[in-house]
């Protein structure tokens, strides 16, 4: 038997599609009501995390003050207006103090922000300051590029078109050669497989 909040989410996506003039009994859609509401607690287990938690322990004494990065990280996350998905790539950097932080922490950062209710704008931002309120570099930026569906199956219908976000707190605020240095990389595309 599953919990009570899922047995809910359960009858309401039933009752969904009932009144979209579904049968929610008939073959294809029997089991829908159980995978929606699957789907919903793992696209919203955001919430049930805590940013702290995720860093755990792994920041690390560091000499160097040279700029980290870490591009191209892939996320996933629902519009808080439509409920439809919308995704692409986040790229953070930032400029250490004394402290870096593992690397692997900062996709699962990303992750964290991503797998909750979200507006491409808040979610950069969340990423950014964390980043600062956690890490406490000189500077971090963040830079999204999201393609959204309720753009593109709804609404204008526009096939091609993405938001760009950026977050820039401490020296990439203040600098604007380091602002400059973190843009330039990020369009920087590898070679090789």
């Amino acid at each position: 038997m599953s919990d009570p909040k899922t047995e809910e989410l359960i009858r309401l996506v039933f009752r969904q599609l009932e009144l979209i003039g579904e049968n929610p009994e008939r073959d294809g859609l029997k089991r829908t009501p159980l995978r929606v509401a699957k789907a919903l607690d793992f696209l919203t287990q955001g919430y049930r995390k805590n940013p702290s938690d995720v860093l755990n322990g792994a920041l690390f004494e560091a000499k160097s003050d040279e700029m980290v990065i870490v591009k191209d990280i892939d996320f996933y996350s629902l519009c808080e207006h439509h409920l439809l998905p919308f995704f692409g790539k986040c790229h953070i950097a930032y400029l250490p103090t004394d402290k870096v932080i593992g690397l692997s922490k900062l996709p699962r950062l990303v992750d964290l922000f991503a797998r909750r209710l979200q507006v491409q704008e808040r979610m950069t931002h969340e990423i950014a300051a964390t980043i600062d309120a956690l890490v406490k570099p000189q500077g971090v930026g963040v830079v999204v590029e999201g393609q959204h569906l309720c753009m593109m199956m709804r609404g204008v219908e526009k096939q091609n078109s993405y938001a760009i976000t950026s977050a820039m707190l401490g020296r990439f605020r203040d600098d604007a050669r380091t602002r400059g240095e973190f843009l330039d990389l990020i369009h920087h595309r590898r070679n090789g497989p």
